[in-house]
Formats: structure tokens, C-alpha cells, sequence
């Protein structure tokens, strides 16, 4: 009886055991048809593209810039070090080689806690889990989202290897200040790829998974330190490291190198230009996530002088406009002095850097600032250039100012320092190759951050002198030569129905009667270029300008002779490059290829060449620019020691100030005025403004070559000796020689 007692019970509890499991897979599958439906085609992963950084390139392979929604680099599985990888399953999934996508003992551990808690907890998600909630779902904390995580996660797990995964989550989580990715996060904390990252280094990354920006190093270092520990701990537990090994990793600092906002670009006006360009041709969607690569011919050396030689010009002709009061307080906003951040502290500070600092402390000698961690002093000498007798006359505690630092002691973390202040006087430089037309550097404006107006490309200004060449153009192709004798003498021209008469005159007030062709372009002389463009038309030389690259509007009048019209820099240096180019006319561009993440080539462009005048006229033009620097406007450019030639340009009242000039590889362009048209300052010339900004520009062009390339004469150019001065054919003192078309030679024939 007692046997068959048991038989009954045990075939009772065996149909219970297999009515609760039919009732579960019938639940399962209930819930599978519930909700499968409604959930993605996990096949699209086949096909993983992730928003990933589209990069721009300098000439040698330096990146300039990047555009990007997520900033994330995609690496394989290979590329990811074994300790990272060791690090991250045991912070996040220790289980992850064994179950099929769930884990079932952490799901009952998490439901238990739920029913205790009352509330929906977290901590039962696998790796696999995790993956398929940032890939397909939220973070939104319901059952509905935790059933549909649990079956996609077992359908990814079905479709593609443990290998395959990894490397997708590796790819895909959020590490923080905007950065996703193993790859992208290694290079934001320590400045390295994710196949070179130490212990520590990997216990970190997978420590702060779950918790990114709040226990970022950056922003909580305490925080940070924990996580790590926990991360080394957990890998200690699980046999990947020993526990002594924990133990000295746990008593490392936390060492950053990376950076926790992306570096300024050294080019970003250029950039900007690239950007709009890209935008325009692909969208938004194409250069914010698909990880375009664009190659440019951008020098990052030239750039890097050329930044350097505007901002220091800049401020020396700033300054004589004296000191200005600084706009910002941080006590009066609110804030404390040792409260206060600004983002350009979180980069390397270094001696001879320009940096902001809030103002501590200011007395008769000295003025006490800070800049991040650093403590700065800045004494008598330190602001003597402002004139004003102590430092409390100048500035207050709380005021934000600029200082540039000097000696700097990092282990002290105190520095000297000058007072500087933001100039608002604004410039422009570029640079472009002569034989293809391509930017080789670009600046818009003092400050990208303070106005984003590129006045390289978009700012229409008077170019004043600077559009004499174009006048003497034309004469030399009409006939006229460098000896040619042209009249310096008071003029007048009717102007029109009930208007004065037009009398132009020299910059100095003076007239010099009978002077050369050549030294008429060499010292500016205006009366003579008003008369010759008399002589040719208007309607000739406007004519001259269209076809060297001048687009802007510009009306028939004597005055354009003298830069009364307006034109971009980009028109003026692409116009100069027809001289050193033998004539021809070159396109200006500033993307060379871009190629999309599978290195297919979208677009590859090619210089366009156009001719614009003759060789042989471009070369005696050449040559007569070249007396400019020799003899004329612009001699501080002959300590170069390089053969350059180019053009001063002043309008009326100091408004704009410019020299462009070349040397036979790369012309360049430089602009200085105000936004408003209001005048620089007394006296601030084309040759006292622009001409030591593209010195220094040059300097840095040329660096430390020794061989100087040569400006190639066509075969038809013939040279003779002649008097500077008469400009007759002569031997001995005081002569040149002289550059000519065959047959316009003194005792040639045309």
C-alpha cells in the first residue's frame, strides 16, 4: 500500500512538475508572440555601422579637424588589450564565455530584490543584455523593456560568436564627455590606444561603465578611484590577476594624459570652410556619422606660424590703442575667485602661452591671478607696456584677464606672468600653393571662438595700393616697360555732372615729375597709377582684374587705380599667384579627396588651371614686385634673404592694411583692419601693419632651407643693365638689371 501511496504521489507531482513547465514555455511563448513582433531584425547588426568621427587631414597626415555626433573609433577585436578585455567581463559579466545571453541565477537574484525593494532593480543584466538595450531599445526601467532585452539578447547570441559581441559592446558603450568606445575612451583618459592601456589603466575604463561622467576622472576623482578598485577587485575574485597584484594596483594615482574635451583645432576657420563645403554636397547625416576621411593640402607648420605671427601682430598694434578695462567679473556674476573654471585650463599650460586667469589680488606692484592650479604674479614690468602707474588702478579681484605666462614651475605649480589683452583690431592670412591653387593655410580672424565670420573668404574690404599691380599689368602688356617714364605731377579729372573735380594725390603730399614705371609701382606712387589707368581705360584694367581672379563688384572709375573697390582676400592672393604661376590662373581650393569608413573614394579634386595673362608679362611683373621688397614699400621683407616680391596696400584713414606677396612656390596674402570701418591707428600702413605679420608668416614657410628655389624666366625675357633712375641702358653704380620682353629693350625693337 505504502508503495503504491508513493507511485500516486510521485505521478501527481511528476504531471505538476510538467504542467508548471508546459504552463512556463507556454508563458514564454506567450510572451515571445507578445512582444517578438514588435522587436528589430537583429540581422541589421551584420551590417554594424555606428556613428563614428569623419576626420580632415593636413599635406601630412595630421588630423585638423573632426566632425561628429558620437565620437567613437571602431576597433576589432584584436585591437583590444587582453587586460581590457579581462577587466570589462569582470566589472560587467564574469559569466559572459558560459550562459546563452541571460543569466539566469542573476535574474532571480534581481527579481527577489525587486519584490523586496518594491522597486524595479538593477545589476541582472549580462554583457549580451546591455548590448542589445543601447543598440535597439532604453534604458527605461519597465518590464515591458526588460522582456524584449532578454529576447534579443538571446538572438544575438544565437546569431553571431562571443568574440562578435564583445567587440560590438567594446564599440558601442558611453565612456563619458561625449566619447564611445574602448578605443575613443583610452585615448580620452591616457592619450593612448586601447591595445596599450596598463592594469590600471584597463580597471578604470571598465569601472566607470555604468556610471561614465559622474565617476569620471575629470569630474570626480574619488569616484573614479573607487570604480577602478572595484574593477581590479572583481578581476582578483575571478582569477584573472592575483590578489597581491590588486593590492598594488589599488596604491597607483590615476596618471591622465588624454584630454576631456577635444583640442582645438590648429586650423579652424579652415576647417569651418571644409565643413560648410562637405554639408553642402553630402548632408549633415553623411559628415556627422559616417566617418568621412578628407584629405587637404593644409601645412600644419605654415598654419602653426602663421596663428602665431597674426595674434602677436595683432596685440603690438592692440596695445597702442592702450588698455581696456577687462569685461568680465566673476564676483559680480556670482561666483567665487577660487570657484571658477574655464575649459582652457583643463589643456597642458606652457611658458609663453596666452592664457585666461581671474584675478586674486591686486597691488601698487603686483597683480595675483589664477589659471587653473597655477598661481600667477604679475609685476611692474608685467604690465608697464599699459601705462597706468600700479595694478590696482588697472584691475580688481574677480576680474577675468589674459596672461602670458613666463617662468612656470609645475611641481610648485606657480608662474610669472605679463598682462595681455584680447585685441579688437581683427585679421586675416592665407596662404595657397602657385602651381595648383590649393589653401595651404587659413585664418579668419583673431579668435574662431569669439566670431566665427571668416574674413579671409566672406569680408569684402578696399584694398588700397594693393591693386596697383594690376593696373601695371595691363600697361606691360600694352606695351609699357619697367623704364618706361610716367608722370608724377599734379592732375585733375572731371568726375562727373555737378561733381569736384578728382585730384588725386600722393601718400606723402609730395610729387617727383618724370619717374619710372618701376620705381612709380616700387614707392606707391599714386598719381602715376591714376594717370596710366587714364591712359588704358577702366574698362582694360577691370578687365585684367576679372581674368586674375577678382570676382567682387567693381565700378569704371579712376579711383579703382587706387584700391577704391572692394575685394575678399581670397580674390587678391589668388590674383597674385597669376605672377609667380607664369600666368596662368589657378582655382582656389581646399579639399583634395574624401573617402567614406569603407575607403571608397567620394570625390577627388584636381587643380583648374585658366589662363589669365602672358608668361612673359607675368614674369617682368614678377620682377618689378620684387624691386618692391628690394627698394620700395616693403624693404623689411628683403632680411629674408628670399626671393619674394609683393605689394603694400593702405586705404584712407588706416582702415585696411594688406601685403600680399609670393616667392616662386607659395603666395600669401595678409589683411588687417576693424570690423566697423574705423581706422587701425595712426600711421598703421600696409608696410608698418600687414608687412611684419607676413614676414613672420614667410620665416616659417621657409624654415631652415638653405637652397631658395627660382622664379623661371620664359625664353622671350631678356635682361639689361640701366640706370635706376632714368631708367637708360648704363654699366656701373647705381644700376639694376632690368627685366624685358624681347623687343622692348632700350634700343630694341617691338
Amino acid at each position: 500500500m505504502a508503495r503504491r501511496y508513493i507511485v500516486r504521489v510521485a505521478r501527481s507531482a511528476g504531471i505538476l512538475v510538467l504542467f508548471v513547465v508546459a504552463a512556463m514555455l507556454g508563458l514564454a511563448s506567450g510572451v515571445f508572440f507578445a512582444y517578438g513582433g514588435d522587436l528589430p531584425q537583429i540581422s541589421a547588426l551584420d551590417d554594424y555601422a555606428p556613428s563614428t568621427i569623419s576626420r580632415v587631414y593636413g599635406a601630412r597626415g595630421e588630423v585638423v579637424g573632426e566632425f561628429a555626433i558620437q565620437r567613437r573609433e571602431i576597433v576589432s577585436y584584436e585591437q583590444i588589450s587582453p587586460t581590457l578585455k579581462q577587466a570589462i567581463l569582470a566589472a560587467e559579466d564574469d559569466g559572459f564565455e558560459q550562459h546563452f545571453g541571460l543569466s539566469i541565477p542573476r535574474i532571480v537574484v534581481a527579481l527577489v530584490k525587486d519584490i523586496v525593494e518594491r522597486r524595479k532593480a538593477a545589476g541582472a543584466s549580462t554583457l549580451t543584455q546591455q548590448l542589445a538595450r543601447k543598440l535597439f531599445l532604453t534604458d527605461e526601467k519597465t518590464w515591458e523593456r526588460k522582456i524584449k532585452e532578454a529576447i534579443l539578447a538571446i538572438q544575438i547570441e544565437k546569431r553571431y560568436t562571443k568574440n562578435e559581441i564583445f567587440t560590438l559592446y567594446c564599440n558601442q558603450m558611453y565612456f563619458g564627455h561625449g566619447v564611445y568606445g574602448v578605443e575613443s575612451a583610452s585615448r580620452l583618459y591616457f592619450g593612448k590606444s586601447a591595445s596599450e592601456v596598463s592594469l590600471e589603466e584597463a580597471a578604470l575604463i571598465a569601472g566607470i561603465l555604468q556610471g561614465n561622467v559622474r565617476q569620471s576622472p575629470y569630474v570626480n576623482m574619488d569616484a573614479a578611484v573607487r570604480r577602478r578598485n572595484y574593477a581590479l577587485g572583481r578581476m582578483a575574485e575571478v582569477g584573472y590577476i592575483t590578489p597581491e597584484q590588486a593590492e598594488e594596483s589599488r596604491k597607483q594615482p590615476i596618471v591622465l594624459r588624454g584630454e576631456p574635451s577635444a583640442q582645438p583645432s590648429v586650423a579652424p576657420y579652415f576647417v569651418e570652410e571644409v565643413r560648410k563645403e562637405l554639408e553642402s554636397r553630402y548632408g549633415a547625416k553623411q559628415l556627422y556619422e559616417n566617418g568621412l576621411a578628407v584629405q587637404t593640402a593644409l601645412d600644419v607648420p605654415l598654419q602653426e606660424a602663421a596663428n602665431r605671427a597674426l595674434d602677436e601682430g595683432l596685440r603690438r598694434i592692440d596695445k597702442r590703442r592702450g588698455f581696456r578695462a577687462p569685461r568680465r567679473n566673476v564676483i559680480a556674476e556670482g561666483q567665487t575667485v577660487e570657484g571658477f573654471r574655464q575649459s582652457r585650463w583643463d589643456r597642458a599650460m606652457q611658458e609663453g602661452d596666452i592664457v585666461p586667469a581671474v584675478v586674486r589680488e591686486a597691488e601698487a606692484g603686483t597683480i595675483h591671478a589664477r589659471a587653473g592650479a597655477l598661481r600667477v604674479t604679475i609685476d611692474k614690468k608685467g604690465f608697464a607696456w599699459t601705462g597706468r602707474g600700479t595694478g590696482d588702478k588697472l584691475v580688481k579681484p574677480g576680474d577675468l584677464i589674459e596672461v602670458r605666462l613666463q617662468s612656470l614651475d609645475d611641481e610648485a605649480q606657480t608662474a610669472t606672468g605679463t598682462i595681455e589683452q584680447p585685441p579688437v583690431v581683427e585679421g586675416a592670412v592665407l596662404a595657397i600653393d602657385n602651381r595648383t591653387g590649393q589653401v595651404k593655410a587659413m585664418i579668419g580672424g583673431h579668435s574662431f571662438e569669439r566670431s566665427k565670420f571668416n574674413r579671409a573668404t566672406q569680408a569684402l574690404r578696399q584694398v588700397g595700393s594693393a591693386f596697383k599691380p594690376i593696373v601695371y599689368t595691363a600697361a606691360i602688356d600694352r606695351g609699357y616697360t619697367p623704364v618706361t617714364v610716367l608722370d608724377d605731377s599734379p592732375v585733375s579729372f572731371v568726375a562727373g555732372p555737378g561733381q569736384p573735380l578728382y585730384q588725386p594725390q600722393n601718400y606723402d603730399r609730395k610729387f617727383e615729375g618724370a619717374v619710372t614705371l618701376r620705381r612709380a609701382l616700387e614707392m606707391s606712387r599714386n598719381i602715376p597709377a591714376v594717370r596710366l589707368m587714364d591712359q588704358l581705360g577702366s574698362k582694360q584694367v577691370i578687365a585684367y582684374a576679372r581674368r586674375m581672379g577678382l570676382h567682387s563688384p567693381i565700378g569704371p572709375y579712376l579711383p579703382v587705380a587706387l584700391g577704391a573697390s572692394e575685394a575678399t582676400l581670397t580674390e587678391m592672393t589668388s590674383a597674385f599667384a597669376v605672377f609667380p604661376n607664369q600666368g596662368v590662373h589657378m582655382q582656389t581650393y581646399s579639399i583634395l579627396k574624401v573617402t567614406d569608413r569603407e575607403g571608397n573614394v567620394l570625390e577627388e579634386n584636381r587643380p583648374e588651371p585658366k589662363d589669365a595673362i602672358r608668361a612673359d608679362t607675368a614674369y617682368v611683373m614678377t620682377n618689378l614686385l620684387r624691386g618692391v621688397v628690394q627698394r620700395g614699400t616693403a624693404t623689411r621683407a628683403a632680411s629674408l634673404n628670399w626671393p619674394v616680391g609683393g605689394k603694400t596696400g593702405t586705404t584712407d584713414d588706416y582702415t585696411d592694411a594688406w601685403f600680399v606677396g609670393f616667392d616662386p612656390d607659395i603666395t600669401v596674402g595678409v589683411w588687417l583692419g576693424m570690423d566697423q570701418k574705423k581706422t587701425i591707428g595712426a600711421n598703421m600702413s600696409g608696410s608698418e601693419a600687414a608687412l611684419p605679420i607676413w614676414i613672420e608668416v614667410m620665416k616659417g614657410w621657409i624654415g631652415d632651407r638653405k637652397d631658395p628655389p627660382v622664379f623661371e624666366p620664359p625664353g622671350n625675357i631678356v635682361f639689361v643693365s640701366v640706370d635706376r633712375a632714368a631708367g637708360s641702358a648704363a654699366e656701373g653704380p647705381g644700376t639694376i638689371s632690368e627685366a624685358f620682353i624681347a623687343g622692348t629693350q632700350p634700343g630694341g625693337l617691338r
